[in-house]
């Protein structure tokens, strides 16, 4: 049986996602640079999947929380967890504009805790997205807030065992602990 011929391209472009497979791999541009990462664990998806739930519970008329949709940040399309997007925002696009997306949050793994705390952190903020928020497999939260340039100048971390009221986007009462399976 014949292998299929794969051809690719020296700097990845949006259109480039268009032709690779939809094989449960995540695929996002950066910079011309294509990542990808694999399917996620049933943690990671337990604990997407509780945000999800904490967010929609709470979320005032207009808003939309969303799991695993198309963001463009400067120089690349990015897939984060959960989007909080804003009343207004468009519906049924691939990819949404950052000045809809009120929060992105990203649950880290072994593969994307470096880029997940680097790189998609520095991208969130130059998009002008005004909250990151990153939680790591034992439901740590670190909330990044106040983007300025390729960064944000606040950031809080919530450990399990300790509970915040978050006021933006709108008033969320998280608990940590509340987030692992």
């Amino acid at each position: 049986m014949a292998q299929p011929t794969y051809s690719f391209p020296d700097y990845w472009g949006e259109a480039d996602l268009d032709v690779l497979p939809d094989d449960g791999h995540r695929y996002e541009i950066v910079d011309g640079s294509l990542l990808v990462t694999p399917p996620p664990l049933d943690g990671h998806q337990g604990i997407g999947v509780n945000l999800l739930v904490t967010l929609r519970s709470v979320m005032p008329s207009g808003w939309r929380v969303l799991y695993e949709i198309g963001v463009r940040v400067p120089g690349g399309n990015f897939i984060p967890d959960v989007v909080v997007l804003r009343p207004g925002a468009a519906r049924d696009v691939e990819w949404r504009e950052s000045e809809d997306v009120a929060l992105v949050i990203e649950v880290a793994s072994r593969s994307t805790r470096v880029t997940d705390r680097t790189l998609k952190a520095a991208k969130y903020a130059e998009a002008g997205i005004a909250s990151y928020w990153r939680v790591d497999a034992d439901g740590t939260v670190t909330i990044h807030t106040a983007p300025a340039d390729d960064e944000y100048t606040h950031a809080a971390v919530v450990r399990p065992g300790e509970r915040v009221l978050i006021e933006q986007p709108f008033p969320v009462d998280l608990v940590p602990a509340d987030l692992v399976d």
